[in-house]
């Protein structure tokens, strides 16, 4: 339970802090849209069961793959998708961090 909850803060937090380092002219702009993207996670309703602690997000769910991630990381090259891509590979980096057992 700890983890999880320090997994779900880690969702909050780090897009904060790359919106204020990256967008500090803009930050709380920046920091929602970031925070957005975590309708990303509307693909674990396509799941059985829904939350799995012990499942790897990374490659099990459609916009959690590699072919999704490399559409993110296209995203950020266009100043219009920036944010939402950076927000998109924030989200799938952490939810990579599961994969490999940190928090």
């Amino acid at each position: 339970m700890i983890s999880s909850m320090l997994h779900l803060m880690l969702h909050f937090t780090v897009p904060g802090l790359a919106a204020w380092w990256g967008f500090r002219d803009r930050w709380p702009r920046a920091w929602l849209i970031m925070i957005c993207t975590m309708i990303v996670d509307l693909d674990h309703l396509l799941a059985d069961p829904i939350f799995d602690p012990n499942r790897c997000s990374i490659g099990f769910h459609p916009l959690h793959t590699v072919f999704a991630i490399l559409i993110y990381i296209g995203m950020t090259a266009a100043r219009p998708t920036r944010l939402i891509g950076l927000g998109l590979l924030i989200h799938m980096g952490l939810d990579g961090l599961d994969c490999i057992g940190i928090p």
